[in-house]
């Protein structure tokens, strides 16, 4: 019995967090397109290494940009890469230059090497591995035109082939899209993602850059964010548009998908943010609920009915916040969303165990 109500109050909690997570999606605003003027000149940011392949697809989408080209500059810092990629003729400023390790983290080391080499205002980062919807520039700056801000969060979403294992990486960072938009909408924003984040360099030097997160290899936007929030609150907004959805390369192996999300929940614990560690905590609790009630039903000393509520109450509120940030997202349907709920309980579990004490390989070195 104690075990029952045990069980049912971390159910009634997880499901309580992202009805508060849905209700917080709801709370931000869509942004809607106009024809202003662009007025914001950009520096951005890419670390890259061994990325020869990915490159001309994220140049090629920077040229389709509709801003004018003397208005962003393009910085793609090099972090000792072997495969020989050479700068093309581009009809905008971009210029390599080389990393300066000085920390674990290779992409923090990347930006803090970039920016001494920024002229403009306003900074976005991006990845190597993306491409970028024409109006990514120009919807930012239409919203900083209306905002009072210092950084922008933007959302990211997945290319990839109609597999399980893409389907499952793209209504897994869905989810956590859905985190991120709906935390900001609580007033709690602690999550963003590097791949379309964009902050100014007066803040970035005023918060000494990632000084106190140099230790932890990943994490060069989620403790920025974090420490930017901190200190001026009302200054860090979430950018809800169509017009500025990032998108990246689904991975294509699950040995690299648990890696990938080792390396972004090995930062957990350091989060600056209590809400965000909290909510962790919560979440974790709620997939190792699920499978421990599974356990239970299984070697029956639990009854199949608890089992059944615990699974379809879970469903339905992982779903509801799923489906209303897929459609914003991307068009494409949801597929495989049964499999993949059953499934990632399990995924999730082992991920978070895993990072609390395992190692991980990324760009080819360990961490």
């Amino acid at each position: 019995m104690i075990t029952a109500l045990l069980l049912y109050l971390i159910l009634l909690i997880y499901t309580l967090a992202i009805m508060a997570l849905i209700y917080g999606f709801t709370k931000i605003k869509t942004t809607k397109h106009s024809s202003a003027s662009a007025t914001t000149a950009f520096t951005i940011i890419v670390p890259f290494r061994n990325e020869a392949h990915n490159l001309p697809l994220l140049l090629d989408s920077f040229t389709k940009l509709e801003y004018p080209a003397h208005l962003f500059e393009v910085l793609l810092i090099d972090d000792a890469s072997t495969d020989g990629f050479e700068l093309p003729e581009l009809p905008f400023k971009a210029t390599i230059l080389p990393n300066h390790r000085t920390s674990n983290s290779p992409k923090k080391d990347a930006i803090t090497a970039a920016m001494t080499r920024v002229s403009t205002n306003w900074v976005i980062t991006t990845d190597a591995d993306c491409t970028l919807p024409k109006k990514w520039l120009s919807s930012l700056d239409q919203y900083l035109q209306n905002h009072n801000v210092s950084m922008v969060a933007g959302a990211v979403t997945y290319t990839g082939n109609n597999s399980f294992l893409h389907h499952f990486q793209q209504l897994d960072l869905t989810s956590l899209q859905g985190a991120t938009i709906g935390s900001f909408g609580l007033g709690k924003g602690f999550m963003c993602n590097g791949a379309n984040l964009a902050y100014t360099k007066a803040i970035f030097e005023e918060l000494n850059g990632f000084e106190g997160n140099n230790s932890i290899a990943s994490g060069d936007d989620v403790f920025l964010l974090q420490k930017a929030i901190a200190r001026h609150p009302e200054k860090v907004h979430y950018l809800k548009s169509s017009n500025n959805i990032v998108k990246t390369q689904a991975v294509n192996s699950w040995e690299a998908l648990f890696y990938q999300r080792v390396r972004w929940a090995s930062k957990t614990s350091s989060y600056q943010s209590s809400f965000g560690k909290v909510l962790a905590v919560i979440v974790f609790l709620g997939n190792l609920n699920w499978i421990f009630i599974l356990f239970l039903a299984v070697i029956s000393s639990f009854s199949l009915v608890h089992l059944l509520i615990v699974c379809v109450a879970k469903f339905i509120v992982d779903t509801v916040l799923i489906y209303q940030t897929n459609n914003f997202l991307t068009k494409t349907k949801m597929r495989h969303l049964l499999a993949s709920s059953l499934l990632y309980p399990f995924f999730s579990t082992f991920v978070a165990l895993y990072s609390m004490t395992g190692k991980y390989e990324w760009k080819g070195r360990k961490f």
